[in-house]
C-alpha cells in the first residue's frame, strides 16, 4: 500500500501544535511526525533530532547547494527545511508522514510531490483578530514579533486557498476528528 505525506500548516497561534500533538497521540501507530532542520536556537525542552535537527547557517546553506531538501524556507529570521533523505527513509519503513511546516514550504512540497495532501489549520472567524488575542495571551513575544507574525498570518491565510483542505480550529475535538477523517479518506480507509 502506498504511504502518504500529509503537510499541516497554520498561522502562529492557531493551535496547530496542540491539534497535532493530540492527533499523533491517537494515531501514532499509523503516522510519524517528520523532523525538520532549522537554524534557530532550541527552545527550552526541545531536543535535537526529536523536535528539530538544529544546524548552523553554514550547514544549512551547504545542504541547499547539494539539493538535499524537499523544501526549505526562511521564516522569522531563521531557515527551516525538510531533508529528502528523511522522507524517503520513512516511506521505506512503511510509514505515513505528517510534516508540520509553514505555507511557503508546503507549496514547494506540493510542486515536487503533487500526491502530498496539504491541510491548513485556520483560526475561527475572520482570522487575524483571534490570532492576535491568542498570541498576546501566550506572553512569549514582544510587540514587534507579534506584529510580524500577524503580517505573516495574512499571507498564510491567502496561501491556504491553494491547500487541499482547510480545518477551522474553533473546537479541538472537532478539528482532530476532521483531520482523522481527511487522513482516512486520503488513505482509502473511509
Amino acid at each position: 500500500m502506498n504511504k502518504k505525506l500529509f503537510v499541516i500548516s497554520g498561522c502562529s497561534g492557531v493551535g496547530k501544535g496542540t491539534v497535532l500533538k493530540e492527533f499523533m497521540a491517537r494515531n501514532a501507530a499509523n503516522f510519524i511526525l517528520s523532523v525538520s532542520c532549522t537554524t534557530r536556537k532550541p527552545r527550552q525542552g526541545e531536543v535535537d533530532g526529536v523536535n528539530y535537527f538544529f544546524v548552523t547557517h553554514d550547514e544549512f546553506e551547504k545542504a541547499v547547494k547539494e539539493d538535499k531538501f524537499l523544501e526549505f524556507a526562511q521564516f522569522a529570521g531563521n531557515f527551516y527545511g525538510t531533508k529528502k533523505k528523511f522522507i524517503k527513509q520513512k516511506f521505506e519503513e512503511g510509514l505515513n508522514i505528517i510534516l508540520e511546516i509553514e505555507t511557503q514550504g508546503a507549496l514547494q512540497v506540493k510542486k515536487k510531490m503533487p500526491e502530498a495532501v496539504l491541510i491548513f489549520i485556520a483560526p475561527p472567524g475572520a482570522g487575524v483578530e483571534e490570532l492576535e488575542k491568542r498570541l498576546r495571551g501566550r506572553n512569549t513575544e514582544d510587540e514587534e514579533t507579534i506584529q510580524r507574525r500577524l503580517a505573516e498570518a495574512k499571507i498564510e491565510l491567502e496561501r491556504s486557498k491553494q491547500y487541499d483542505y482547510v480545518v477551522v480550529n474553533d473546537d479541538l475535538e472537532r478539528a482532530i476528528a476532521e483531520i482523522e477523517e481527511i487522513t482516512r479518506r486520503e488513505l482509502g480507509h473511509a
